[in-house]
């Protein structure tokens, strides 16, 4: 498991691969490219007042990394303590955290289609649920573990201040398209781009139904310039990822020009090649909205 770079070589094909592991009596899964190894237990140093969900530190080859009860987030009992136990040590959102879990039990590679969007009756506005993936024999949940993190350590979310630090900007009426499966980040997207002069935002929930958008407005014109001049896109989402929408625009001759900018937690340093490959313009790491802003400026204003 230390060396998954070689997995999903080819980018854009909509596919992805999940560790499964499980906490109680139910199975989650996280995108192996979130995952730098999975570990045995080892003892945790307390640490006073910390977050509730934090059981602690450990250290990891001279690295200190916090380790998060995933019982205690999602509100399970924590049981007693077993062989199977294991920590997930995990890199995104440009940090370290380490998840401890119940058990590993496999890994699955998955076509985005197969993710299903929780329904609204039972998500509700705190569940922590991004999508359901249907197997014959049982339901595997994908989380969103920026959030988990950001409940923890607001600090660690997206700085909207940041952005009001860019200072006056002229006003543009550029028409951006933005895919992002959050509605958490739809909104701080939303209101961090109206903040920074952007107001013609058209949000989709993912890369499918940006993507059907897209190639409706060139039925109409074959310009698309005339009628979108920025995609911005999240990279994980149900149906189509970033990188499968990327490609398919790229792909297409009449919105081949469309400048993209991936937006994701999972622009690390291993893993740029993958939007580079699917022809994105440039890729900003979550939570820099900031640097987002400028990119947008410099590839449309």
């Amino acid at each position: 498991m230390n060396d998954h770079k070689g997995i999903l070589l080819e980018s854009g094909t909509n596919e992805l691969e999940i560790v499964e592991f499980q906490v109680g009596s139910s199975k989650f899964g996280i995108n192996v490219i979130k995952v730098k190894e999975i570990i045995q237990t080892i003892p945790v140093t307390f640490i006073p007042h910390a977050h509730p969900h934090v059981e602690g530190i450990v250290q990891l080859r001279g690295e200190v990394l916090p380790v998060v009860s995933m019982a205690k987030v999602l509100g399970l009992p924590e049981v007693n303590k077993n062989e199977q136990e294991k920590y997930i040590v995990t890199e995104f959102n440009k940090q370290k955290v380490v998840f401890h879990v119940d058990n590993v039990t496999q890994i699955h590679r998955i076509s985005w289609e197969q993710i299903e969007k929780p329904s609204d009756i039972y998500q509700g506005g705190t569940s922590h649920v991004i999508g359901v993936i249907k197997r014959v024999d049982e339901m595997v949940l994908l989380l969103d573990y920026e959030r988990i993190i950001v409940d923890i350590n607001p600090e660690s979310g997206i700085n909207v201040e940041s952005v009001k630090k860019l200072g006056e900007r002229e006003r543009s009426n550029k028409k951006v398209v933005i895919a992002e499966d959050s509605p958490l980040l739809r909104k701080l997207l939303h209101d961090t781009l109206h903040a920074a002069g952007y107001f013609n935002l058209e949000f989709f929930e993912n890369g499918k139904d940006a993507l059907g958008y897209l190639e409706d407005l060139v039925k109409v014109s074959s310009d698309i310039a005339e009628q979108v001049q920025m995609v911005v896109t999240d990279i994980e989402m149900p149906q189509m990822d970033g990188h499968a929408l990327t490609r398919k625009i790229k792909e297409n001759s009449n919105l081949a020009k469309l400048p993209v900018l991936i937006f994701s937690s999972l622009i690390t340093d291993d893993l740029r090649h993958k939007g580079d490959q699917v022809g994105a313009e440039d890729q900003i790491s979550k939570p820099e909205i900031a640097e987002l802003v400028l990119k947008i400026d410099q590839y449309i204003l």
